[in-house]
């Protein structure tokens, strides 16, 4: 989801590695250590969580977490609970990382001491205040000055124990006098409108035919005052309210201008404990990966994407552009990524990969060393599999996955770490069972595989045929290096890095799966001595099992099946794909009890009897054939919506129920599902794959109503007829494609960054072209990095890309210097205190100095 500003989108997104903690904290009770799970927060809103790790003082996590971030933030946030069974969980300790500060730490393994939380450091949201300081005359003609202090509102405030019903206080604080005020509560919101007015008188009443506003006496007691407003959430609990953040505002800023108006970032108070050290709660290793994309419209990228788009038709395909990026990024995933994002998009992924793979299988000698490096063509084969694939592996491995999660047989097989009370044999069998089920699943699976990997796959066995024709295992070896050693094994290994389970699994169940993904992957190589491809003699003792010619006809088999020129797509539309699940919360009021299952809302008389209670927890699954959900995971559906009945998803208003992260599923004849996600990340995630699964429904509304209809009437447009036509347009414009949502103008922008920021490599490329053309001796040491097959195609393809690039990097500077223009500090978009806004600010001022 990207924030519009001012014809650019700003897409922002995150990648994190939650490695391990180490040395928290004992438990003081006589075993001394703790169950501990972490936490990763949007400010204090929790997006992600990870595994409980039990009885460990340096839990081990090994979790991955991506998220396309759908709001503005302040702080990356992650901290350690401690689990307890009887009490609600504690909090040991956080890691908060300004968003200003995350480019420090980009992409590098990092260790975090681990900081103290309390109350008065909690704090998130902003407050819109207006000041003005005035003379009034007294009936008796002297002058005093009075203070007007407006709050008018706050956005953001955090939800404390899963509500929050704020107020404010507003104090006049001096040396020698303290006057407070208070607000109304406002109940149910983290968004209050308070629009409530305090005075506070500031000097006292003096002669009226003094020149100055003050004498001398007032302006030192102006001086050291101070307005301070504090917000708090109004609790039943005996502790007392909840301090949610404050701002102190000196007076004698006023003397400059007598009214202020502005947005304030809200600020924790300095009052906290700051005796305790902060190795006292041990530290945490996190890899952290922000990016931000601000990406114009298509336009601007048509000469770039152009040049990148016809890479493939390249003679040779080392001076395409495409091909030039890998060369240059320091790593080929880099490149990979946006290269074959931006290819699948616009439906010359197949031919890019063929040209690219060609070109390698020629330069390769060795037949047995073909496609195992870490080539640009290997990453691109990859990250397609990842993209293309994630389905296929779904269908195919999760449901016996889930089970090896679920069930933990013993299946070690190294006498060496057996348990006590286990047997050897027992579980060579138990491992056996299941290696031969996961082959006897992947080999019939062929039907399955998605036609874009079949067809890179007929490209790679036609490109290693023709080059090693006197190899005849060739044709087979491309091809399973990837589907076995790249996709299959790597995906029992780390399931939950393919979105096969939600965690990394325990130790026990990993191990197990390490010893499948070991013997699938050997199985799937064909190689001649098997059993020499085990350092451990358990292992080349365990693969006796499977040394069996039907093991190896069935793996031939599969790879003849997906690599198949003639092959096309068989498979069973009447086998449903499962893309999502998990448990919401939602509302709805049965009509009738027959299976269409016809459900409206419940309309209550008024809208206090719309609360928490209205709304059930229910666990909902989505497949590419219907919506359902039941009570619980693994019950009966309560309710099953065929994707083509699904008319529109769209959000929902808050303040519709008092509610966030609300969304709306609209279904024939105004029956509509309100649904609440956990989070503002998970809400996202269901919109947005429920709006793809639904996108080519003939009937979908063009319009919808972002409120609810109560108490007589719809609270967004007051229309009092139910059946009134919707008010806003409906949310558009998401391609139909459940797997690929890609977009082409935000991958370009990407690749144009990574040029960017390679500029010296590019130039350097350019260099080593002209030394080519020029000299026909060796080629210098600094150059021997780059292919490059063809000096002058190559030369071209440099100078169009460097053109093209400094022609995007002045149009982002021009939209940099306009935005400085315009943009105004206080504003609700950057309010005071917002630190990467005044480091925007620091820059542009260097850079315009610069200038000039």
């Amino acid at each position: 989801m990207a924030v519009e500003e001012e014809g650019l989108r700003v897409f922002q997104s995150v990648r994190i590695k939650i490695g391990e903690a180490k040395n928290l904290p004992t438990y003081p009770g006589p075993n001394k250590m703790r169950d501990c799970y972490c936490t990763v927060n949007l400010d204090q809103e929790e997006v992600f969580r990870t595994k409980i790790v039990e009885k460990s003082l340096c839990p081990f996590y090994g979790e991955d977490f991506y998220c396309e971030i759908p709001r503005t933030f302040r702080h990356l946030s992650f901290y350690i609970f401690d689990r307890d069974v009887f009490r609600r969980d504690s909090i040991i300790g956080k890691v908060a990382i300004q968003k200003e500060d995350l480019q420090k730490y980009h992409n590098r393994d990092t260790w975090f001491q681990l900081q103290h939380v309390d109350a008065d450091s909690e704090v998130q949201g902003k407050v819109h205040l207006e000041l003005r300081l005035s003379e009034v005359i007294t009936d008796t003609g002297v002058v005093c000055h009075k203070l007007a202090t407006r709050v008018l509102e706050c956005q953001g405030l955090p939800i404390v124990n899963g509500q929050c019903d704020p107020y404010a206080t507003v104090t006049l604080a001096g040396p020698s006098r303290s006057e407070a005020k208070k607000t109304k509560v406002k109940k149910k919101t983290n968004n209050p409108h308070f629009d409530e007015v305090f005075y506070f008188e500031v000097t006292r009443p003096s002669s009226y035919n003094k020149k100055s506003h003050f004498d001398i006496e007032d302006v030192d007691e102006v001086d050291k005052m101070e307005i301070r407003v504090d917000l708090w959430n109004a609790s039943n609990l005996k502790f007392g309210d909840e301090f949610l953040g404050e701002l102190r505002l000196p007076l004698k800023f006023l003397r400059q201008s007598s009214s202020y108006e502005a947005w304030y970032f809200l600020q924790p108070r300095d009052n906290g404990n700051k005796s305790l050290k902060p190795d006292d709660l041990g530290s945490l290793r996190l890899n952290v990966v922000y990016t931000e994309d601000h990406v114009f419209s298509s336009d601007y990228y048509s000469p770039l994407r152009d040049l990148l788009l016809k890479s493939a038709d390249v003679e040779p395909v080392s001076a395409s552009a495409a091909h030039i990026l890998g060369e240059v990024c320091r790593e080929k995933q880099e490149a990979a990524i946006p290269l074959v994002r931006l290819f699948l998009h616009y439906g010359r992924i197949v031919p890019f990969i063929s040209a690219i793979a060609n070109a390698e299988v020629k330069r390769t000698q060795d037949p047995n060393t073909i496609f195992r490096g870490n080539s640009l063509t290997s990453k691109c084969i990859d990250e397609t599999m990842k993209l293309a694939g994630m389905h296929y592996l779904q269908v195919t491995l999760k449901p016996i996955i889930d089970e090896i999660c679920q069930v933990h047989k013993p299946c070690e097989i190294d006498p060496v770490k057996l348990k006590d009370g286990e047997n050897l044999e027992n579980n060579r069998e138990n491992l056996r069972q299941y290696v031969d089920r996961i082959f006897t699943v992947i080999t019939k699976s062929g039907v399955s595989c998605p036609t874009v990997m079949c067809d890179i796959f007929f490209s790679l066995r036609e490109s290693a045929a023709k080059r090693f024709q006197g190899d005849l295992d060739v044709r087979y070896t491309a091809v399973s290096s990837f589907i076995f050693l790249r996709f299959f094994a790597p995906a029992i290994l780390s399931p939950n890095l393919f979105q096969l389970t939600p965690h990394h699994p325990d130790p026990q169940t990993s191990r197990t799966l390490t010893l499948i993904s070991k013997t699938i992957q050997t199985l799937g190589s064909l190689s001649k001595s098997k059993s020499a491809n085990f350092k451990e003699s358990y292992m080349a003792t365990f693969y006796d099992y499977f040394n069996e010619q039907k093991y190896a006809d069935a793996v031939k088999n599969f790879l003849d099946l997906i690599s198949s020129s003639g092959r096309r797509d068989h498979k069973s539309i009447e086998q449903p794909i499962l893309l999502k699940e998990g448990t919401l919360k939602l509302t709805v009021k049965k009509v009738d009890g027959n299976s269409s299952c016809r459900f409206m809302i419940k309309r209550a008389q008024g809208r206090k009897r719309f609360g928490m209670k209205n709304f059930k927890k229910r666990w909902f699954r989505l497949t590419n054939h219907e919506f359902t959900y039941q009570k619980s995971k693994g019950d009966h559906p309560l309710c099953s919506i065929p994707i083509e009945n699904i008319l529109a998803v769209e959000r929902l208003e808050e303040e519709s129920f008092k509610m966030k992260n609300m969304f709306q599923v609209i279904q024939p004849e105004r029956r509509v599902l309100y649904i609440q996600a956990n989070n503002c990340v998970e809400a996202k995630d269901w919109i947005d794959i429920l709006t793809k699964v639904s996108q080519c429904n003939k009937k979908r509304l063009t319009v919808y109503h972002p409120s609810a209809y109560l108490n007589g009437h719809w609270l967004c447009c007051k229309a009092t007829a139910d059946n009134t036509p919707g008010c806003t347009p409906c949310t558009g414009g998401l391609p139909a494609n459940i797997q690929l949502d890609i977009d082409g103008d935000r991958e370009t922008e990407r690749i144009y960054s990574l040029f960017n920021l390679y500029m010296p490599k590019l130039e350097k490329m350019q260099e080593a072209c002209g030394s080519k053309s020029v000299y026909d001796g060796p080629e210098e040491e600094e150059y021997s990095t780059f292919i490059i097959d063809d000096p002058k195609e190559t030369y071209k393809t440099l100078k169009l890309i460097i053109e093209g690039v400094g022609t995007l990097e002045q149009e982002h500077a021009q939209y940099k210097r306009d935005k400085f223009k315009k943009t105004k500090y206080g504003s609700q978009e950057h309010p005071i205190g917002d630190k990467s806004f005044q480091t925007y600010i620091r820059q542009q001022s260097e850079i315009s100095a610069h200038s000039i």
